[in-house]
């Protein structure tokens, strides 16, 4: 007896000490994005019992702040050392309203032999900034295209554009013309209507009479505007202020067409009661919209007639179509970083298909998205058919910067374009050359104070 308690007793001393260690703790923050609506605290609260009673290895542990105190709590939490280990569902903006606080993931997924097959290489690039790394991966997404109003197009006796990225349109005649910026200006001065049915076209035009209009940005902001003409950003590798030419052109073609050719709403019409203070689309007004996919679960509720999808237009040979993106972000000073990427990784894997639908979010992962759109067009559009094909293509199109990405003194930078942007929408008189240079100067000063 006393021999076999003494090879009991060895055997406990040579069980690896890790079986009695406590588990890895990981503080998972929600709050910088969506996330904390009442609606969605439990079901989140679910994933985190679930992970943890399914392994043995790791502790998580949900910090849920509300929005409007997130901000101030996880910058006080960073700059008292003790930031969480993953911050997210995150945008762009919330992300890099910490630039430099964000783990390169990269090295973790090529140790962990991490798969990313189930993504589009141009959305993985996505998240990718250049001298910090990867900083998240493809989770919930909400691309942009052009929504159309098939009634309006019909009524005009015009084709609706193309469906394909890349294919012509195709004129009544059946002559092919290059799905750009020219060729869609052509259909929106058909599709610009006053209240009499005589288009931009005719002499008997109308413009203090507009009854529909041929096409819209509904609610960007001077960056969101000039990324459909291309990606780029306010500031260059050296910190300096600068203006993409392709933003300079994107807001000049706005100008004309709000103020010289009309298919656009400028900022009275587009706020009036007859374009419901903002949201166009909706009211049947305008032919064509170009907007994010988020707009079609939201905010449709009026419209009463047949809609469907259509490719971006391509300016310069290149297409861009925008793209917002939620993700999960792990900080770099996380003092346990694989561990982290595991609950990442289950974040966007496994648990994506219970979480992706309390955010409200498309699939970045290819193989849930036919049921995803099986599910919205039944939920949101029932009877109807809409060829959401389009969507998903669009995800090859990103823009690269971001337009919602990094800029010295984030907030007062906003400030001084939204001013500008202000300006280009609502002023008719104005230099557009001068406005664009003095914005370009403003934000120089205000670069070089951040400095």
């Amino acid at each position: 007896m006393k021999k076999l308690l003494a090879v009991l007793l060895i055997g406990l001393l040579l069980i690896p000490s890790m079986a009695f260690a406590e588990k890895v703790k990981v503080r998972w923050f929600v709050g910088l994005g969506t996330g904390t609506r009442e609606e969605q605290i439990e079901p989140q609260e679910k994933i985190v019992a679930d992970f943890n009673k399914s392994q043995d290895e790791i502790e998580l542990v949900l910090e849920i702040v509300p929005n409007a105190q997130a901000f101030d709590v996880l910058a006080t939490q960073i700059t008292a050392g003790n930031a969480p280990d993953i911050v997210g569902p995150v945008g762009i903006r919330g992300r890099d309203s910490f630039k430099g606080s964000w783990l390169d993931m990269q090295p973790l997924v090529d140790k962990m032999n991490y798969d990313l097959s189930d993504f589009d290489p141009a959305l993985v690039d996505f998240y990718r900034v250049e001298d910090e790394g990867l900083l998240g991966l493809p989770f919930g997404i909400y691309p942009s295209f052009i929504f159309v109003n098939k009634d309006l197009f019909d009524e005009a006796g015009l084709p609706y554009p193309p469906q394909e990225f890349g294919a012509p349109y195709v004129d009544a005649e059946g002559n092919e013309k290059e799905w750009n910026m020219d060729t869609l200006k052509e259909l929106a001065l058909l599709l610009t209507v006053d209240k009499n049915g005589n288009d931009v076209t005719s002499a008997d035009f109308d413009k203090e009479n507009i009854a529909q209009f041929g096409f819209g940005i509904q609610w960007t902001d001077a960056r969101g505007f000039g990324t459909f003409f291309g990606p780029g950003s306010l500031v260059d590798k050296d910190g300096n202020a600068q203006i993409p030419e392709v933003w300079a052109e994107g807001w000049k073609w706005l100008r004309d067409a709000m103020w010289k050719d009309y298919f656009h709403p400028n900022g009275p019409n587009g706020n009036s009661d007859y374009m419901a203070q903002g949201n166009w689309f909706q009211t049947g007004n305008i032919a064509m919209d170009f907007i994010h996919l988020w707009y079609a679960g939201c905010c449709m509720g009026e419209f009463k007639g047949t809609w469907d999808t259509a490719a971006v237009p391509s300016y310069k040979g290149k297409i861009t179509a925008k793209m917002h993106a939620d993700t999960f972000e792990i900080h770099k000073d996380s003092k346990n970083p694989e561990a982290a990427f595991k609950v990442l990784s289950h974040l966007v894997g496994p648990a994506a298909g219970d979480l992706l639908p309390v955010y409200g979010a498309m699939p970045a992962r290819l193989s849930m998205q036919d049921e995803y759109f099986e599910t919205f067009n039944e939920s949101n559009f029932p009877g109807q058919e809409i060829n959401w094909q389009v969507v998903k293509d669009s995800m090859a199109y990103p823009d690269v910067p971001s337009h919602e990405a990094w800029m010295p003194s984030f907030q007062e930078t906003t400030n001084k374009y939204t001013e500008f942007f202000t300006k280009v929408l609502n002023e008719p008189e104005i230099d557009m050359d001068a406005e664009i240079a003095q914005l370009k100067e403003d934000l120089q000063k205000i670069f070089d104070a951040a400095k």
